[in-house]
C-alpha cells in the first residue's frame, strides 16, 4: 500500500544519513514533497512562499532551507512596458539574500558562478539604493540588491543594456545566487565556537533540501556542478543533513558516485495517488539504465569525433559501475593489464581535471584514443555489457 507525501516526508526526516539522494520522473511529485518535508520540519502558518523566506530568515531558530520551484518564484521580471527599455529582475524582499549580499558582500562570487554556467559576457548588476516614484506620483525607496538587471558584451565594443535573459539563463542566475549563499552557510556552522560565527541565524538549521537545480545546462557544466555540490556536502562538519531529488540520470549518477555516506532512493507515484519511495542499494542503481546511458553518450562522442574531457568522468562511472557488479574492490582492476597504471593515472587525472573551469575542454588526439581504447576493452571483455547495450 502507499503512502502520502506527508508519509514519505516523515521517512525522510527518520534517517541519519548525512545526504538521501531521490531519483524521481519529472510530475512524480519531488517538488510537493519539498514542501511536506519544510512544513514537517519547521511547521509554521505560511500565507505565501515568499513570506516564508522572509520570516524564516528573521528569526534564529530556522531549521531548513531549500531549493525548489517557489525558490524561483522570488525572482520575477519587470519588463518595463511602457517604454520596453528597462528590463529589471527583482528580488522579493528577504533577509537570506539581503545577508548574503549585504552582509557577506558575495556579489562577485555569484556573478563568477553565473558567468562560469553561462556566458562570461553575459553580466548581472545589482542595485544600489534610490529613490522612485509610482504611477500615483507617490515616493519611495528601491532598497538595495532588489534588483537585476543584465549586459551582453557585444564584439563592437558596444553593450546591449537590460536585456531580459533568457529562462535557462535566469534559473542559471537563482542557483548561483542559492549556492552561494549556501556555501557561506556552510563555512557559518563549521565554526564550532557559536560565539565565533557571523551571525546566529542558522544556529538552528538541520536540513537544505535541494529539489532539481539548474537543468538547463551541458552535460559537461551539469558533472560540474553535481561534483561541486558534492563537494560541498563533503566540506560540511555540522549536523547538516541533505535531501537532493532529481529527474536527471547523469546528475543522480555523478552524485551517487561521489558522495559515501548516503541513502539512495526512487520515488514513484502510484496509480491511486499514492507515493512509494523505494530505497536502492548497490547494482540495484542500475535500473536506472545509466550504463546504457553513458555507453550510448560515449559512443555517440566517438562517431562524431566530438570527445570532451568531461567524458573521462562518463568512462569511469562505466569502470566503477560494472567493478561493483562483478565484486572487484577496485575499478582499476578492470583495466588492461600491461598498461593498468599508465591507464589509471590518465583516467584519474583527467576525469578530476574537468571540473576545473580552468582546465581546456578539448582533448588530445592520444587521449581520444584512450576514450575509444578503454570502451572498447569494457564492451567486449566483459560480455555482459555487450547484452545489457543490446537489449
Amino acid at each position: 500500500m502507499g503512502k502520502s507525501l506527508s508519509e514519505i516526508a516523515e521517512e525522510l526526516k527518520s534517517s541519519q544519513k548525512k545526504v538521501q539522494l531521490i531519483y524521481a520522473f519529472n510530475g512524480t511529485g519531488k517538488t510537493r514533497l519539498s514542501r511536506e518535508f519544510r512544513l514537517l520540519v519547521d511547521p509554521k502558518d505560511i500565507v505565501a512562499e515568499t513570506e516564508q523566506a522572509d520570516e524564516s530568515a528573521e528569526n534564529s531558530d530556522v531549521k531548513i532551507i531549500y531549493y525548489n520551484a517557489f525558490t524561483e518564484d522570488l525572482f520575477y521580471w519587470d519588463n518595463d512596458l511602457n517604454s520596453d527599455t528597462e528590463r529589471k529582475l527583482k528580488i522579493h524582499t528577504n533577509s537570506f539574500t539581503h545577508w548574503v549580499l549585504a552582509e557577506q558582500g558575495q556579489e562577485p562570487r555569484i556573478i563568477d558562478n553565473f558567468h562560469h554556467y553561462t556566458n562570461e559576457k553575459l553580466s548581472p548588476r545589482f542595485n544600489e539604493e534610490y529613490n522612485a516614484t509610482d504611477q500615483n506620483g507617490n515616493s519611495f525607496i528601491v532598497p538595495a540588491y532588489s534588483e537585476v538587471t543584465f549586459s551582453l558584451k557585444r564584439g563592437n565594443d558596444e553593450d546591449s543594456e537590460n536585456i531580459k535573459i533568457s529562462k535557462g539563463e535566469e534559473s542559471n542566475f537563482i542557483w548561483s545566487l542559492f549556492y552561494t549563499f549556501l556555501e557561506q552557510v556552510v563555512d557559518v556552522l563549521n565554526i564550532a565556537d557559536l560565539s565565533d560565527r557571523d551571525t546566529n541565524d542558522f544556529n538552528s538549521l538541520e536540513y537544505v533540501f535541494i529539489d532539481d537545480p539548474v537543468s538547463s545546462l551541458d552535460d559537461n557544466h551539469l558533472i560540474e556542478l553535481a561534483v561541486n555540490v558534492a563537494q560541498l556536502i563533503k566540506s560540511s562538519q555540522s549536523n547538516l543533513k541533505f535531501i537532493i531529488t532529481t529527474h536527471n540520470p547523469l546528475f543522480y549518477n555523478v552524485l551517487h558516485n561521489e558522495l559515501s555516506s548516503k541513502e539512495c532512493y526512487m520515488l514513484n507515484r502510484e496509480g491511486d495517488g499514492t507515493f512509494e519511495l523505494k530505497e536502492k542499494k548497490g547494482d540495484s542503481n542500475r535500473s536506472f539504465s545509466y550504463h546504457l546511458y553513458l555507453i550510448h553518450t560515449l559512443n555517440e562522442a566517438i562517431s562524431q569525433n566530438n570527445i570532451q574531457k568531461y567524458h573521462f568522468t562518463l568512462l569511469r562511472n562505466l569502470f566503477e559501475k560494472t567493478a561493483a557488479f562483478l565484486g572487484y574492490p577496485k575499478w582499476s582492476e578492470l583495466l588492461p593489464g600491461d598498461k593498468k597504471t599508465y591507464l589509471n593515472r590518465i583516467i584519474q587525472f583527467t576525469s578530476h581535471s574537468t571540473l576545473s573551469h580552468e582546465t581546456v575542454a578539448e582533448p588530445t588526439e592520444p587521449e581520444k584514443q584512450i576514450i575509444k581504447f578503454l570502451l572498447d576493452h569494457l564492451t567486449t571483455t566483459y560480455n555482459f555489457w555487450q547484452e545489457a547495450e543490446n537489449a
